[in-house]
């Protein structure tokens, strides 16, 4: 059998030799052969025709989607890469390994399936991973902590089980971690790259709290929504001052939350659906277009700096005392276009009853501990009772 195979590989060799007088540069037998493997591995699902110009009787630099330079593949781009073509089927083959030289390997969204090879970690070069929107299954392989050159890794909207890999967290140039949409469990280990900038591991079953010194201050951009999170973030966020996206929404974080956060230079601030508890107290005006505070267990009074931001979901909280005069005069002026305050224990709001609210404004006062000073459509889910009972009003004090 061995006979056999070697001469299958020289009778190859000599093919490629053959076809050798019309490339600029002889492609690496290896690599030759590691290609023929990958493309025996996947297949054009109905629709595409990617694989149409990898005939291998021809330079394998020409074929669509890989880039060479002298005689090693550099870059892999497995499938039609416009917006809406058919993708790939199949499964990833082991022998990806083989390209040592490659520093970008993606496949675009389509059927592939299996594991990811743990040969992978073998691409010592390699600085960007993206294989989404697949269905790529089991875990995660610990052996890419090996990748030290790595920046970006998106494995989004697969399969994926088990943990996030400690040593995925050791990637020292990590820039890039977009893991969301798998059914990943476990903790989050600590991100030790300075240069990390994105973290997205949303629609996830991740668990557990997160350490002050796991996430490095040059973050910009953080989704951890829809997971199982817990515990206190009052000493991790100010340490990430850099953030433009911030959604810790659907966890079940705990305890205050910092005055620093709606200083912060986003556009849309996402802490809703978690037991944050305490006051909210800004630094200063709060300059973010939309904040969602909504469904947590925040009290003590709502704070005039708050009326400076544009859609404001406070409801489904234990706010007290009367909403400040700043909020009126915004809402009458457009200046604030949605004002969600259903669900609370506040007890009044400076409004002339005949005071018009403009057409592009939304208000919901419903179930609070006061009478409505105007009656104004709510969303469907804060119920059909328009003031809270009595006596929870007098059992709350804050």
């Amino acid at each position: 059998m061995n006979r056999i195979r070697d001469l299958g590989l020289i009778i190859l060799l000599i093919l490629h030799l053959h076809w050798a007088p019309t490339c600029s540069a002889m492609l690496d037998p290896v690599d030759f052969l590691a290609l023929q493997s990958i493309r025996k591995s996947l297949e054009d699902m109905p629709g595409s025709n990617y694989f149409s110009s990898w005939d291998f009787t021809s330079d394998p630099c020409n074929f669509a989607g890989v880039y060479c330079e002298g005689e090693k593949v550099v870059a892999l781009n497995l499938g039609d890469p416009r917006a809406g073509a058919p993708g790939l089927s199949g499964r990833i083959h082991p022998s990806i390994g083989k390209l040592t030289d490659l520093a970008e390997f993606t496949v675009v969204p389509g059927r592939i399936m299996g594991a990811l090879p743990e040969t992978l970690s073998e691409l010592k070069n390699l600085r960007f991973l993206a294989v989404s929107r697949n269905f790529i299954s089991h875990e995660i392989p610990a052996k890419l902590g090996e990748l030290r050159e790595l920046r970006t890794l998106d494995l989004s909207y697969n399969q994926l089980t088990g943990g996030l890999p400690p040593e995925i967290g050791s990637l020292p140039e990590l820039t890039n971690l977009i893991l969301c949409h798998n059914h990943l469990s476990g903790s989050m280990p600590t991100f030790i790259s300075q240069a990390l900038t994105r973290l997205d591991l949303k629609h996830n079953q991740l668990s557990g709290p997160i350490g002050p010194d796991s996430l490095p201050p040059s973050l910009q951009y953080l989704s951890l929504s829809w997971n199982q999170f817990s515990g206190q973030v009052d000493r991790l966020l100010p340490r990430l001052n850099q953030l433009n996206y911030l959604d810790l929404s659907l966890n079940q974080f705990t305890g205050p939350l910092p005055g620093c956060v709606f200083g912060f230079p986003i556009t849309n601030l996402q802490l809703e659906r978690n037991q944050f508890s305490g006051p909210v107290q800004p630094e200063s005006s709060v300059t973010i277009p939309t904040v969602d505070l909504s469904h947590n267990m925040l009290y003590g009074q709502v704070s005039p700096l708050f009326a400076t931001v544009k859609n404001l979901y406070l409801n489904n909280n234990r706010f007290t005392g009367s909403v400040p005069t700043t909020f009126v005069d915004r809402l009458i002026a457009g200046g604030i276009q949605l004002l969600y305050l259903q669900h609370n224990y506040l007890t009044g709001m400076p409004m002339n009853p005949r005071t018009a609210i403009p057409v592009s404004s939304s208000l919901c006062l419903q179930y609070n501990c006061m009478i409505l000073p105007v009656q104004t459509p709510c969303p469907i889910n804060a119920g059909t009772q328009k003031t809270r009972p009595t006596s929870q009003c007098m059992e709350w004090k804050g």
